[in-house]
């Protein structure tokens, strides 16, 4: 595609200005490392041709609005256009966070209902909606425990982190001051019930926990897991990434769960990606709510207040109060589903995982046959003895119109495919996609070349992806040195 650079000509211009009723001043009097050695070089293009231009670039944007996107663990789904408006409406948008609560009122009435819902959902005692990302709510989590455990006078230093966990669990851990222990995963996929036994003792703040895991699997034994972790007076915490496949069907804080942070961006349909915005919220049992970070919402006498009287607390973790347009959202979303329709979507998304799973089953390797929950995990390791990798499959899918899933995580399935296709997916998308990667699996037996070289179609061929990402190129390469 050309550039805007190259559709300019000169003279041409989208715009016509009034005469300017601002006095001319001299610029003389600058000093001259901030004058310009050369006019600015700006595009001069039509009107018209400006909107094609921005509008075609926009096409090129792979977006849920545009098509399927079965990112595993990442629950790309389609997002109701009613969460935008509301987000936008006045009241919202100019409010400032430094203003009185008393001028805040519904603002506030908003944050505490969510709490509220939030603490139905998970089954536990209080919520925070400050953390604004899924790690950056799990860094808040063991922030949380390390303040727990000092209270207490305990020095315990490990977290003990699955193989199956997601890939942020390890770093959040390191950087709470915590050492992060590996837990194997048995033969079906699911936590090694006597290596947890042996490695769970008192110097063990926290079992971190994917569930479902990043094999979309259910920890079928997850009482016994909680009773081997609290035992020893440790704290359960849930990696709530994959709450997606839970709602309304499993309460976490009545299966043992401590401490939960919950992806608002992913479950609760707000768009996310690309760096934000996101909400990573944060519930807990009563025992560990001292020490949630402030402000708290309350409820008094005279209405919504911000309460920072919490000598316990561990602080900010975020300004103000969290991504607040992203909780407009979320609480959008909770109204107009409800609890049984929250139920339908947990119910949705796992049909919908399991049809493609058991349709695809035999033309990819599948580590683990049982049922899967909203996510489950492929294996191109029959096509890579076919000289076709897991990447050529995704470059592939490219051509054939869809996102590729997620591929090469989790790190326990050699060449994996993890596919999430959330439940707001037709099973005519879902066919299609079928469709395509049965025509990949066909293609890898019979003309393994055309998947080396996917993909085909796209604007931008394949890349050399860590020289794309170190050396990424932003500017226009100017012939005349332009600054």
């Amino acid at each position: 595609m050309k550039t805007i650079f190259d559709i300019s000509r000169k003279g041409r211009k989208a715009y016509t200005l009034p005469k300017s009723d601002v006095p001319e001043e001299p610029i003389d009097s600058l000093s001259a490392r901030f004058k310009r050695k050369k006019p600015p070089r700006l595009p001069e293009v039509s009107e018209i041709d400006a909107v094609r231009y921005w509008t075609n670039l926009s096409q090129l944007n792979y977006h849920i609005d545009k098509g399927f996107y079965p990112l595993g663990s990442c629950t790309m789904k389609y997002n109701p256009k009613i969460n935008e408006e509301v987000a936008a409406l006045p009241n919202f948008t100019e409010l400032h966070p430094l203003q009185p609560a008393s001028t805040a009122q519904g603002a506030l009435y908003l944050l505490y209902e969510l709490e509220m819902m939030i603490a139905e959902i998970t089954g536990l005692k209080a919520v925070s909606f400050q953390p604004v990302a899924g790690a950056h709510g799990e860094i808040t989590g063991l922030m949380l425990a390390k303040a727990y455990f000092e209270h207490k006078n305990e020095q315990r230093n490990v977290v003990l982190v699955p193989d199956s966990a997601h890939g942020t669990n390890p770093a959040s851990t390191a950087l709470s001051g915590f050492k992060p222990e590996k837990i194997s995963s048995n033969e079906k996929g699911l936590i090694n019930i006597d290596e947890l036994k042996k490695k769970t003792n008192e110097n063990v703040a926290v079992l971190m926990l994917t569930n479902p895991n990043t094999l979309g699997l259910f920890e079928t034994e997850i009482r016994k897991i909680a009773d081997i972790v609290h035992s020893k007076g440790g704290l359960l915490y849930l990696d709530g990434a994959n709450l997606n496949a839970l709602l309304g069907i499993i309460i976490p804080g009545q299966i043992g769960f401590d401490i939960v942070h919950l992806n608002m961006h992913k479950t609760f349909s707000t768009p996310h990606g690309g760096g934000g915005p996101g909400g990573g919220g944060i519930a807990v049992r009563d025992s560990i709510a001292p020490f949630l970070p402030i402000p708290v919402v309350r409820k008094d006498k005279s209405g919504y207040i911000l309460d920072y009287d919490r000598p316990l607390s561990i602080g900010k973790v975020h300004s103000f109060f969290g991504n607040f347009n992203v909780l407009i959202k979320a609480y959008t979303y909770l109204l107009m589903l409800g609890s049984e329709g929250l139920r339908r979507v947990s119910e949705n998304a796992i049909i919908n995982a399991n049809y493609i799973k058991e349709i695809l089953k035999d033309d990819y390797d599948l580590p683990h046959k049982q049922a899967a929950m909203h996510e489950f995990v492929l294996s191109g390791s029959r096509q890579k003895k076919l000289g076709v990798k897991t990447l050529d499959i995704a470059k592939r899918l490219l051509d054939l119109g869809f996102h590729a899933p997620t591929i090469y995580f989790p790190l326990i399935v050699h060449e994996a495919l993890m596919i999430e296709p959330t439940e707001t997916e037709s099973k005519e998308t879902l066919d299609a996609f079928i469709g395509a990667m049965k025509q990949i699996a066909d293609e890898a037996k019979n003309d393994p070349l055309k998947l080396r070289k996917a993909p085909l179609t796209t604007p931008v061929r394949r890349l050399d992806e860590v020289k794309a990402a170190k050396e990424l190129k932003v500017r226009h390469n100017w012939n005349d040195n332009n600054e």
